[in-house]
């Protein structure tokens, strides 16, 4: 089984997308744990405002099978539309942070709106090309952008197992 760290992010009816990517999930493993929902201001674009999550899922399926068979499926399900324009609205946006501990793309780490959900729920996690741990990465970050947490959005996951 793989433990896969998943950022969530959706600026289209969010708070009733982030829960329902969530739902979605299930259908191919088990989450473990969710993070808060942040709200940010949307990157590279006027459009409205973000919500971003993290979840623990565990699969077996293998990265590559993950991201095209389940990930992309979820969200076609949900109605994103893949433009030209990679910072449009989107219904929902599931990218794969960590697998089994590997970190997908450096580019996460100076990302707050994916460091600072993935923080709450793993703290410890120690990347080898930098000195910190994710929390105070998570700090760092967070003293340079505005960020809300969402207390209510996902709060039906909270310490609830998704087998439960």
């Amino acid at each position: 089984m793989h433990r896969v760290y998943l950022s969530l992010g959706s600026n289209i009816q969010p708070e009733v997308n982030l829960p329902r990517t969530i739902d979605l999930l299930r259908q191919y493993g088990e989450v473990l744990e969710v993070s808060s929902a942040w709200e940010t201001e949307a990157v590279g674009s006027d459009g409205p405002n973000f919500l971003n999550s993290c979840v623990l899922f565990i699969t077996g399926t293998p990265y590559k099978e993950l991201k095209e068979d389940v990930i992309h499926q979820i969200e076609t399900r949900l109605g994103r539309k893949r433009s030209a324009d990679k910072y449009a609205p989107r219904t929902i946006d599931i990218d794969i942070v960590l697998f089994d501990d590997m970190l997908c793309d450096e580019k996460y780490w100076n990302q707050p709106f994916v460091i600072v959900p993935l923080a709450e729920i793993y703290p410890i996690y120690h990347p080898p090309f930098t000195h910190e741990t994710l929390l105070e990465t998570a700090v760092r970050l967070r003293q340079n952008i505005w960020m809300e947490r969402r207390p209510g959005v996902l709060s039906r996951y909270n310490g609830i197992s998704s087998q439960s």
